[in-house]
């Protein structure tokens, strides 16, 4: 552990060591060195990136007990003493969001019982799953009011290293994972977690928590929150669209939920009133096939272009219920396909699924329906006038 400055001291942000063996496998050149204040991907948190000899550090990862540093090129030089230098504001965002989850994730259990079984440390927002399949939103103003008072409060967050045997003395708020090399971070008489990660030495380090948003997930809640320099990125960026807005629907920020609301309601009118005029065109569009396409023994046949199936579908239904005996034949070119939509009415009795079935075959189609209303689609392999044509040439 003496070899783990991030262990030591969790704001060196650069040092220097002997480099004691370098290679290469399927994430790239590595290094290994004597000592490193890098800290490698683990319990939840991400890697520290930074530079060696000006060499970018891009992974961090500890392999079969040794800390491989992952760099953009390879290291001249094997036997080199090299110098670090730690991306400070990553690495102090980590320390942040690490320790603000433990504070959160003691919150939960200690006021409403709920353990977390789970933690994720994006790279904007952190996650924990706590174990309950419900979750009120004054319980989460409780626990984020509790928490922040941790935080404000200024309390030390100690790190300990200890034994299996000295585990007992010590109210821990999940077993620990290993069975050795045990490191606890705790807050005294608030939270004593077995942990890995890098932690700022107090919880006013932490500035503030904010729980953004909770979902259920299967049985159990994903809560969604942000700590420290992020609960001001998030105020920024959620500033910034409220003002966008104000500007956009021409109201203030505390009257902005009507004004949407009222937007909505609007949009769902006009689009009512439009499916309404579509639905009218399209009955005027079906009255005026009837009177003016060609007929052959009841037959309503028509070629489009760059019309929907819907539509088709709409148009072939006014038709038959308008003219009970007539049969509607449609195809539709669209780009490089071909969409068929054939319907009888009530007083015919020729099968559609069959007329369809068999024009599918000539352009690779696929297709469906009943004997009295079918569709399908395929490839444009002829035009949508020679399709027509064969559906008309099928009937007769």
């Amino acid at each position: 552990m003496k070899k783990k400055l991030y262990y030591q001291d969790a704001y060196i942000r650069s040092f220097t060591a002997k480099v004691v063996t370098k290679g290469k496998d399927e994430a790239g050149y590595f290094i290994v060195l004597d000592q490193t204040a890098f800290y490698p991907t683990g319990g939840g948190q991400p890697h520290d990136v930074g530079t060696i000899e000006n060499h970018a550090v891009l992974n961090v990862e500890e392999v079969d007990g040794e800390v491989r540093h992952y760099l953009d090129t390879e290291l001249d030089d094997e036997n080199a003493t090299v110098s670090g230098i730690i991306d400070w504001d990553r690495r102090f965002d980590h320390m942040q969001q690490h320790a603000g989850q433990h504070i959160l994730s003691a919150a939960f259990e200690q006021l409403l019982g709920y353990k977390t079984i789970g933690f994720h440390l994006g790279s904007e927002l952190l996650t924990i799953d706590l174990d309950t399949d419900n979750l009120l939103e004054i319980e989460v103003e409780k626990v984020q009011e509790l928490a922040n008072r941790i935080i404000i409060e200024n309390r030390s967050i100690e790190t300990k290293w200890v034994t299996e045997e000295d585990l007992a003395n010590y109210d821990l708020r999940k077993e620990t994972k290993v069975k050795e090399d045990i490191r606890l971070v705790i807050i005294p008489d608030f939270d004593y977690n077995g942990c890995g990660g890098t932690h700022p030495k107090s919880t006013g380090e932490v500035q503030a928590i904010k729980i953004l948003d909770w979902e259920k997930q299967k049985k159990k809640i994903r809560v969604q929150f942000v700590c420290g320099n992020r609960v001001i990125k998030q105020l920024n960026q959620k500033n910034k669209v409220l003002l966008e807005l104000t500007k956009l629907l021409n109201a203030p920020e505390i009257d902005m939920q009507q004004a949407v609301i009222r937007l909505l309601e609007n949009v769902k009118t006009k689009e009512k009133e439009l499916e309404e005029t579509l639905e009218a065109l399209l009955l005027q569009e079906a009255k005026s096939l009837l009177g003016k396409s060609k007929k052959e023994k009841n037959i309503v046949g028509e070629a489009f272009h760059n019309r929907s199936v819907q539509e088709l579908q709409k148009l072939a239904r006014y038709i038959v219920a308008e003219e009970e005996a007539t049969i509607v034949l449609f195809v539709s070119q669209n780009d490089n396909r071909l969409q068929l939509v054939c319907a009888r009415g009530s007083e015919e009795t020729v099968s559609m699924k069959k007329l369809i079935g068999n024009a599918l075959i000539i352009i690779n189609g696929k297709g469906g329906g009943s004997d009295s209303f079918a569709q399908g689609g395929g490839e444009a392999l002829l035009s949508g006038e020679q399709m027509l044509q064969h559906l008309m040439e099928s009937i007769q």
